[in-house]
This record gives structure tokens, C-alpha cells and sequence, in this order.
């Protein structure tokens, strides 16, 4: 398996995660409101955590699937455009075929915004840049959710696992 073919399986799980996440805090009746909900002051709120998650996607797309997608900009205002904008870059992501990804050492000149520069191949842009920070704003909009009220258990960071459960006696699947 190469390194695209595995980004992208982990791209689609996880964008799974976000929108269960999402569809859940919708099921439980919270508030748009909770989109504003923040751990510290100097952390992102959950509507950013949410859109720099896809943005990582995007921008792997754009760093070494040769795609030219726009960033999401705008903020969203409410848990159903958040689900909107998950299952389009969900969309995106299960189009691209990863055959057609950069060889994984070409290399990708990365400038962040504030100006540090990264020089690495595309294997190790999507496997050191690209895939730790996604799971982390996907990290961070579960802990703003579960810190908001939300119930949620370890199943719920990782429901693609339930495609692998096979039934046991007396057994119930919980990693919490």
C-alpha cells in the first residue's frame, strides 16, 4: 500500500469521525452555539478546529494529488454546514485516485504562514505534516464536544472500527 493510498483511507475514516461527531451533538440538541465553545482562551474555537481539519485534507490534495481545491475560508455558522463541508471534502478525497499522487519523493516546499519553511518529500509532508495535524484538530473538536456536555466514549473517535466487529459472547465493543 503506498503512502497516498493509506492517507487517503485515513482521511476518509476520520472525516467519519468528524461527522459523527457532528451528527451527534445535532442528535443530543446542542446549540450552534457549541460551535463557539473553545478549551483556553488562546485555542481555537470548534467551528476552526472543524474547518483547519478538512483545510489539512485540502491541502494534501493540493501539496501532492496535484489538485488546486480552494481552502475553507468563511466560518461556518451551524452544525448542518459543518456536515455539508465534511461530506464535500469527503467527496473530494474518495475521488482522487491516489495512483495519481506525486511519487512519495518528490518534494513539497512548505511556508507556513508565520513564515517557517519545510522542505520534505511528498511521503513525508502527508505522513510528518499533514495526517498528525489533521488528527489533532479532529482530536481537539472531540475534546471541545465531550468538554461541552457531549457524551462521547473512545467508539465515538473511532466509529469505522464498528466495520471490523465480530460478535463474542457476553462481549460488548467499548475501548473507553
Amino acid at each position: 500500500m503506498t503512502y497516498a493510498h493509506s492517507a487517503q483511507n485515513v482521511f476518509v475514516n476520520m472525516l467519519g469521525t468528524l461527522d459523527h461527531l457532528a451528527s451527534k451533538a445535532q442528535d443530543a440538541g446542542m446549540t450552534d452555539d457549541v460551535l463557539a465553545a473553545k478549551l483556553t482562551e488562546d485555542m481555537f474555537s470548534l467551528e476552526l478546529q472543524f474547518r483547519v481539519a478538512l483545510n489539512q485534507v485540502l491541502l494534501g490534495l493540493n501539496q501532492v494529488a496535484g489538485k488546486t481545491v480552494p481552502l475553507e475560508e468563511a466560518a461556518y455558522r451551524t452544525l448542518g454546514e459543518v456536515r455539508e463541508r465534511i461530506a464535500a471534502v469527503r467527496s473530494l478525497i474518495e475521488a482522487v485516485d491516489p495512483n495519481e499522487w506525486a511519487d512519495g519523493n518528490a518534494p513539497v516546499d512548505l511556508t507556513l504562514p508565520n513564515g517557517v519553511r519545510f522542505l520534505m518529500s511528498s511521503e513525508e509532508d502527508i505522513q510528518d505534516w499533514i495526517v498528525p495535524n489533521f488528527y489533532f484538530h479532529v482530536t481537539m473538536a472531540y475534546a471541545l464536544l465531550r468538554n461541552a456536555g457531549l457524551a462521547l466514549g473512545k467508539m465515538d473517535f473511532l466509529p469505522h472500527m464498528e466495520r471490523h466487529s465480530i460478535p463474542s459472547v457476553g462481549a460488548a465493543l467499548s475501548l473507553t
